[in-house]
């Protein structure tokens, strides 16, 4: 069947076509897509790796800047402070977000207040 197919319409206008450049033209078109991915691809890689080698950087900071902060000490409260907040009670609980969302009320409403007072000064000195 191979000697048949040379004769086919199909055949023929493939032939044609690849004389013609059509054919140059795709496979043009493939390599500058492959390339530009590649490039595209290395370009990502290289950005990973300097963010990775920055977030090393900053975890090795961090760690040298609270060296000597975390005695055993705090590490016993603070196990023993999650220890203690998996263990209550809902009621128990929502009584403790109730005064955290208090604290954080408190907090945003003194910052309110500071920021109004820095405009209206500043309000006044334009004046």
């Amino acid at each position: 069947l191979p000697h048949l197919m040379c004769k086919t319409k199909f055949y023929n206008f493939w032939e044609s076509t690849n004389n013609n450049g059509v054919g140059k033209i795709m496979t043009n078109f493939f390599k500058r897509a492959f390339n530009d991915m590649k490039e595209s691809a290395k370009a990502q890689h290289e950005v990973d790796k300097a963010n990775f080698e920055a977030a090393k950087a900053e975890a090795k900071a961090n760690f040298e800047e609270n060296r000597g902060t975390n005695t055993f000490r705090k590490a016993k409260a603070d196990s023993k402070k999650v220890w203690d907040d998996a263990h209550m009670s809902p009621s128990e609980r929502s009584v403790k977000v109730r005064e955290e969302q208090q604290k954080q009320i408190a907090a945003a409403k003194e910052r309110t207040a500071k920021a109004n007072e820095r405009y209206e000064n500043a309000k006044i000195n334009k004046q």
